[in-house]
């Protein structure tokens, strides 16, 4: 019997050490990225949520208050179709559509190659509106200055409970459809105490996307982060 008909079959086993993150390279990536953009002064706020909450409602109202203080761009992700990016381009600010290509996250090479699209060369904010989902967007540091997540009141108070990745990646948490909160078992002040069980720092602001309430706030809140981070160079 030769040596290796007498290996076990722990022996025939190649183990490899992983001695670094599988998310190491994208890491990197994503802060080159983001030290580029901080030097261009160029703000990208990456949102993300479900399918259905109202991602691009929500951004049609963001940009109709910020469209005259701030030159404004859009990326919309999505598997596939360009009916977000056509809804943006309408608003009168410049828009792209990208394809993920079945992939349900973006990561910062894709991100990279969406804005030499975009060409944000004269912008002040850049918005990426991430593939809908609460679970792979948040693994992947995109390169963005900030990260912001919108949850509509169908989906239920609970969800910092379930999907705790998420908001804790997020610096604000949008909490949309609050004009159907009385037809919904949805707790505003438990979801409050649940976001912050995942990030005490996270800013919180209802709204309604389709009425409008609220979103004063939430477009002050943004125009003062461009403006800071700009200042900040």
């Amino acid at each position: 019997m030769t040596r290796k008909e007498q290996l076990t079959p722990m022996e025939k086993v190649k183990i490899l050490a992983i001695k670094q993150s599988v998310f190491a390279n994208n890491d990197a990536q994503a802060s080159a990225l983001r030290e580029e953009l901080k030097r261009k002064g160029i703000y990208l706020l990456n949102l993300m949520s479900s399918p259905g909450s109202g991602k691009t409602t929500t951004l049609t109202q963001l940009i109709g208050a910020l469209k005259d203080e701030l030159r404004i761009g859009v990326m919309e992700a999505d598997i596939d179709s360009d009916v977000d990016a056509k809804t943006i381009t309408a608003t009168g600010v410049k828009a792209i559509q990208l394809h993920t290509g079945g992939m349900c996250h973006l990561d910062a090479a894709m991100t990279r190659q969406g804005l030499e699209g975009l060409d944000p060369g004269e912008l002040d904010l850049v918005i990426l509106e991430n593939v809908g989902n609460l679970v792979c967007p948040a693994e992947f540091d995109t390169g963005a200055s900030a990260n912001c997540m919108i949850l509509s009141v169908p989906e239920g108070h609970d969800k910092p409970l379930k999907y705790p990745l998420m908001f804790q990646v997020c610096d604000t948490v949008i909490i949309n459809k609050m004009d159907v909160q009385p037809y919904f078992d949805f707790d505003l002040d438990k979801c409050t105490e649940y976001i912050h069980m995942r990030n005490p720092k996270a800013r919180i602001f209802p709204i309604s996307a389709k009425t409008g309430n609220g979103v004063d706030a939430l477009a002050a809140w943004l125009k003062a982060e461009v403006i800071a981070w700009k200042g900040e160079n």
